[in-house]
């Protein structure tokens, strides 16, 4: 919440010139309005955003793509394994780091609607947004050089005035967008974690919460928002990477079963094998292999030219840790697909309320 909160401040502070500060708390209001609101409105908003963001950012991708100086790396020589593992790092957890939420928006679907389409719809628009723009981050940096505390004005240097406005514009309702999920996710969590009180009340405490803290979490990154938010990055991408191993492995051994009716409350379903996997692969990943400001772990310190390679370490090794720990310990497995109800109590009088 707050790194795109600080994202979208830059922008809008660039755009009309008023203090960084002053932009953050408009953003994180107008975030915190949508989100209060609900599921529809943040469906809605998403929806017709798209549109505008998809127009916009492919437009700017193009401008600066014709100025980008794609001889750059050679001509400076600055390659290094290091370097580029620490960067896909940082890109693997923007990517990946909205995963967790995915449930959140696919309980709405139609139980009809095909796989297929969640997959490609889902996957593709992750993945053609983020190489895309990142390349096009890239690609400016070769331009006017990159300035860490303005991130910003460097992505939009090249851009002619009209085409740079409507850029900036584009980031800052994109922040929004971004973070109007983060809090109805949010609130989901408390549904996931069983807290018993009403949803609205729960939307309001994650979005006043999130808003409130959130704010100033990033005011006081702004200084060194470039570096934190790398850091950042690299941290989300040290947890979802085992967690991803974890959740991968799963669906796959659970093929052909259902898991409704074994996720609800009444059925006191535990996994330890999961949880135990996950912390195995995370936690020797990160001693081993975290390339952080506040802590390196013991291979960097020995071969700094290693980089950073926590998550795919933390990915295989949770993976292969769930695989042997599932079989050892044999949790218990749902019913064939075929045999799944229609409706569960407790689940889908859940699902109603929210």
């Amino acid at each position: 919440f707050a790194v795109n909160s600080v994202s979208g401040a830059f922008a809008l502070s660039t755009l009309t010139g008023i203090p960084t500060v002053l932009s953050l708390l408009i953003v994180v209001a107008i975030v915190v309005a949508v989100a209060f609101v609900g599921h529809d409105l943040v469906q809605v908003f998403e929806r017709y955003s798209s549109y505008f963001l998809g127009a916009i950012f492919l437009v700017a991708t193009i401008t600066i793509f014709l100025h980008a100086d794609f001889g750059f790396t050679q001509k400076a020589g600055n390659f290094s394994f290091g370097g580029f593992t620490l960067a896909a790092g940082a890109a693997f957890g923007y990517a990946a780091g909205w995963n967790p939420y995915a449930s959140d928006y696919s309980r709405y679907l139609p139980a009809a609607t095909k796989r297929t389409a969640i997959v490609w719809a889902a996957g593709l628009g992750n993945f053609i947004s983020c190489v895309v723009l990142m390349a096009a981050g890239a690609a400016a940096a070769t331009i006017a050089g990159f300035n860490p505390d303005d991130p910003t004005t460097s992505f939009t240097a090249s851009m002619p005035v009209v085409i740079k406005d409507f850029t900036l514009v584009a980031i800052t309702i994109g922040a929004i967008a971004a973070n109007a999920l983060n809090i109805y996710s949010g609130a989901m969590s408390f549904l996931a974690a069983g807290i018993k009180i009403p949803f609205a009340l729960r939307r309001a405490i994650i979005a006043l919460g999130f808003g409130v803290v959130g704010f100033f979490i990033a005011w006081s990154v702004l200084p060194d928002a470039g570096h934190t938010y790398e850091n950042f990055l690299l941290v989300i991408a040290y947890w979802i990477a085992p967690w991803l191993g974890v959740v991968l492995v799963d669906r796959y051994l659970r093929r052909g079963t259902e898991i409704v009716t074994i996720v609800t409350d009444a059925a006191r379903y535990r996994n330890a094998a999961g949880i135990s996997a996950f912390l195995i692969g995370l936690v020797v990943s990160v001693v081993l292999f975290s390339n952080q400001s506040f802590y390196v772990g013991l291979v960097p310190k020995v071969a700094p030219m290693v980089g950073d390679l926590t998550a795919i370490v933390g990915l295989l090794l949770s993976a292969a840790a769930y695989l042997l720990l599932f079989r050892m310990i044999r949790p218990r497995l749902g019913a064939p697909l075929g045999n799944m109800p229609s409706a569960v109590p407790g689940v889908d009088a859940a699902d109603a309320t929210a």
